[in-house]
């Protein structure tokens, strides 16, 4: 596990947008998997992001009209996986996220917590080989941010 810390607008956030290909860099090479990352086209960082990375965005980024199951499965939606397997794999990382009471609500029917946990249920379930975590435990109290990253770091 790496942690980037620094004061508000040091870049920590562009920084991670770099590395998962959600930006572009000004200078130097980036590698990912021994792959250059350089001027992709955006269907092939889509897929580079779904087959190497999961994202816990700052702000969650759950999709507004999903309910929490269809948001923590989508990741398996773009790697062609059938519905059926997709939500009883989701329906597994709710249960770890103590979210399985919430499965079918909408994100602007859950706490910041639950979202916070749904958008790391989200991150972990394709099994990336990197989490590029922004603030992971910022809308969580202090005991559920330790189980938090502890299931981050071991998955």
């Amino acid at each position: 596990m790496i942690s980037i810390m620094g004061p508000s607008g040091s870049g920590k956030s562009t920084l991670l947008n770099i590395l998962g290909i959600l930006d572009n860099h000004d200078e130097g090479e980036y590698y990912l998997d021994d792959i250059k990352i350089q001027n992709l086209n955006e269907r092939k960082a889509a897929r580079f992001r779904n087959n190497l990375l999961g994202f816990v965005f700052q702000s969650f980024n759950l999709i507004s009209f999903k309910n929490a199951m269809e948001n923590v499965a989508l990741p398996l939606y773009y790697q062609n996986i059938n519905r059926k397997k997709r939500n009883l794999i989701a329906m597994e990382y709710l249960e770890q996220m103590g979210l399985t009471e919430w499965v079918h609500h909408l994100p602007s029917e859950l706490s910041g917590s639950q979202k916070q946990r749904l958008a790391i249920a989200r991150a972990l379930i394709t099994k990336s080989k990197v989490i590029l975590a922004d603030e992971p435990t910022g809308a969580l109290d202090s005991v559920t941010s330790l189980e938090m990253i502890t299931e981050i770091s071991c998955n």
